[in-house]
């Protein structure tokens, strides 16, 4: 978070934030979301949304950040309210527990490790390794592996292990997902790849490096800041847990 003393600062180079009565544009700004990376790494995609720059930094432009991020939440709201799933993806250090919590939280699938190519453009023949996870736990669980020898059981246990780092946020994952969440497009680009043969909507949090049309909903902000990820996930995840089942139950009143 920054402190108040670079707060102070950077209010000098943002001077509307003095008088912003916005709640969204307050919370984007407490978490530094309005931080880019230097000019040499800006894609020149991400131009237009940048306010200015400080101390080499470059600032982002939060009123056209908070329009990305309402769209984004409208979005997942109508997926929520479908009963449709997301596919939260998000590796670096800054995200990937933070994904990790809010998929699980939300009893959505995630991707928190290296990305598996193939993992949705082949997902019948994936489909088979996490079976054959599913079936292992099962197995150690019930006790069916005590018939094979000990270093039988030490090399099971081995690919049980490998098997989990690969494919353990999907095993719930039965079928394509409607939509993925991802943290930083340009780090998780197979996942953004294959996500686009398949035409399948990207949700993004995107650094100034990122280019803009890697996502279906971008929201440019300071990907590389594990408050600013918090805010993000924290505010898509309300968005779907509150409108989750709605349209379904409207449809049950209305009978």
């Amino acid at each position: 978070m920054p402190n108040r003393a670079l707060f102070a600062r950077l209010l000098l180079v943002m001077p509307e934030a003095k008088t912003v009565k916005d709640t969204m544009i307050d919370k984007l700004f407490s978490v530094g979301a309005h931080f880019g990376f230097s000019r040499s790494r800006r894609h020149p995609s991400v131009s237009s949304y940048l306010y200015g720059a400080k101390g080499g930094v470059e600032l982002f432009d939060l009123e056209k950040t908070k329009v990305q991020f309402e769209e984004a939440k409208e979005f997942v709201a109508k997926l929520a309210k479908e009963n449709k799933r997301i596919l939260f993806v998000g590796s670096k250090k800054e995200a990937a527990s933070l994904v990790r919590q809010t998929a699980s939280n939300l009893l959505l699938p995630h991707v928190t490790g290296r990305w598996i190519g193939g993992t949705l453009t082949n997902f019948d023949e994936i489909k088979k390794r996490v079976n054959r996870l599913v079936t292992l736990r099962r197995e150690k669980e019930t006790g069916e592996l005590s018939k094979y020898t000990k270093k039988e059981r030490l090399l099971i246990d081995r690919e049980i292990e490998s098997l989990e780092e690969m494919f353990g946020g999907i095993v719930e994952m039965e079928h394509l997902p409607h939509a993925l969440v991802v943290i930083d497009t340009k780090e998780e680009a197979i996942a953004v790849k294959e996500a686009h043969d398949l035409k399948i909507p990207v949700i993004a949090l995107m650094g100034s490096d990122c280019n803009l049309k890697d996502a279906t909903y971008p929201m440019l902000g300071n990907d590389a800041s594990k408050h600013t990820v918090e805010l993000f996930l924290k505010e898509i995840s309300e968005s779907y847990q509150k409108n989750k089942g709605v349209e379904k139950t409207e449809d049950k009143e209305e009978k």
